[in-house]
């Protein structure tokens, strides 16, 4: 199955709602574009530089995004935009803006000095209509080691840093503006600003894109597309999977089936928590403890990326299994996000990775899929779980990962590991909740090390587990800090995890930023 029908136009009013395209030449920042873009209520759809939709008439203009190669290189991505210009304003951005002066005969050159980070407006020019409300002396943020030294004949600047001449410029003749910096990042003090100015102002965006908005236009659609066909979801428990299930149920109802896999490594209590509050928000939900044929396939297993193949074809047998009991079923849903979409697909067109939350299902069953989140960031699938209603422990949960405790046990797995994880991870996140502290961490956990360390307790020596606290900051989990969480708290936790988790006689704190490391430890 082809990844554009996984993560294409599966909805028609796609082509109806008026859209911004970000045209993305392989930036880091290309995804926080788009972000910055929907948080001013506006749809944007991210496509690869060379992936234009000339045949969509609700386009009604265009953004180029940054690029990791110079516009110079032999290897640099380039595109044709003699189709678009005159037609549609255009924005560039840093390699964008260097693309459009560069193909237009001015000048892109090495940097004397790269430049990163923060640096200063020293003019501007406020008559144009793509830096108005921005004065001199705003901060905006440098990622750049060439510079335009002269634009084309008809292109004039309207902005400079101290070393920067042309920070910002615009075509004397045709709605093109492109500026040197990164206006979506969030250190660009005037950053929103600046892209409502474009994207508002001078493209005439109606800003409607709304959670509510997209929940009347995705359940008629819904409505539309699955009839009165049955559909089955897998559930994890997470964000993206229980806001699908409850859009679902809201435009099919009861011909929504959902299941919920428990393979014996979900957090203390989670299975049973899980399935009472789908049950509370009307969803017809099988529960299946499959977790002994799993901790029996795992038995001895070490190497992590066997651990998430186990769990991930356990899953697709026990779905299958489960499934196949469900007469007439024609569809698989998922609750697939739009990063996950973006992310399994180079700017080339070449598959990266697989997000298929239930990679393998489509082919296996033979069923259609339906995807109503692929043009979601998470924030937005949060936005639209509390429009439908849904419990706030349920929209803000941490994310999770799909093989569960398997991949913070370090080392082979068996239930009495499983139990010791559990109770000290119940210790960790519920003091989040306590401490007030949940909600400002993107994702938190305990690590069980496979290693022992000597300890006292009593008048007595122990040689016993020692586990590693995580927690991180992120706004999109592609890079992360460690959380700088209070000592007072961490010494309750270490305190509480060690008196009452028998076991264990030692605790960590991970402070790994990503990168380099990674969230999760496998």
């Amino acid at each position: 199955m082809k990844n554009d029908y996984l993560c294409g136009k599966f909805f028609n009013y796609t082509l109806m709602q008026e859209k911004i395209i970000i045209l993305d030449f392989g930036s880091q920042t290309t995804q926080l574009i788009g972000r910055r873009v929907r948080e001013l209520n506006m749809y944007c759809e991210i496509v690869p530089y060379n992936k234009f939709p000339h045949d969509d008439p609700s386009v009604i203009g265009v953004i180029l995004s940054g690029s990791p190669f110079s516009v110079y290189d032999e290897k640099a991505f380039k595109t044709d935009l003699s189709k678009i210009r005159g037609r549609l304003p255009i924005l560039g951005i840093c390699y964008g803006a260097q693309f459009i002066s560069y193909t237009n005969g001015g000048t892109v050159e090495p940097a004397p000095s790269r430049e990163y980070g923060r640096a200063i407006l020293a003019k501007v020019d406020e008559c144009s209509p793509l830096m108005k409300g921005i004065e001199a002396g705003s901060t905006v943020w440098m990622s750049h080691g060439d510079t335009i030294t002269s634009l084309p004949a008809g292109f004039t600047p309207i902005a400079s840093t101290d070393k920067v001449a042309i920070a910002a410029y615009q075509s004397d003749n045709e709605p093109i503006w492109g500026v040197q910096f990164h206006p979506e990042v969030y250190h660009s003090q005037d950053g929103t600003k600046l892209l409502k100015n474009f994207v508002v102002d001078i493209c005439g965006g109606k800003q409607d894109w709304s959670a509510a908005s997209f929940i009347e236009s995705t359940v008629k659609e819904l409505r539309e597309q699955l009839g009165d066909d049955k559909v089955v979801l897998g559930l994890s428990g997470g964000v993206d999977s229980s806001v699908a299930a409850v859009l679902l149920n809201k435009a099919i109802g009861s011909n929504l089936t959902c299941i919920f896999v428990d393979h014996g490594m979900l957090r203390k209590n989670e299975f049973v928590d899980v399935l009472n509050d789908y049950k509370c928000l009307g969803l017809n939900v099988i529960g299946v403890d499959a977790s002994q044929k799993f901790f029996s396939e795992l038995a001895g297993v070490t190497e992590p990326e066997r651990k998430r193949k186990i769990i991930g074809k356990g899953f697709i047998d026990v779905f299958d299994e489960e499934a196949h009991k469900i007469k007439d079923v024609k569809w698989l849903a998922q609750g697939t996000i739009y990063p996950d979409c973006i992310e399994s697909l180079s700017i080339t067109g070449t598959t990266i990775k697989s997000h298929h939350n239930v990679g393998g299902l489509p082919e296996k069953m033979n069923l259609k899929l339906c995807e109503p989140l692929r043009l979601l960031f998470k924030d937005e699938v949060r936005a639209v779980g509390r429009e439908l209603g849904m419990p706030d422990h349920l929209i803000k949960r941490h994310p999770f990962p799909g093989p569960g405790l398997a991949v913070r046990i370090l080392g082979d797995i068996t239930p009495e590991k499983v139990a010791v994880l559990q109770e000290a991870d119940h210790i960790f996140i519920q003091g989040l909740r306590d401490w007030g502290l949940y909600d400002q961490v993107w994702q938190a956990g305990v690590i069980l090390l496979p290693v022992q360390s000597v300890g006292v307790m009593g008048d007595e020596r122990t040689y016993e587990r020692a586990v590693a606290l995580r927690a991180v900051t992120s706004t999109d989990a592609m890079t992360a800090d460690w959380a700088h969480l209070p000592y007072d708290f961490m010494a309750k936790v270490s305190n509480d995890i060690i008196n009452h988790v028998r076991g264990v006689n030692r605790v960590c704190y991970d402070i790994s930023s990503k990168p380099p490391a990674t969230i999760e430890w496998e």
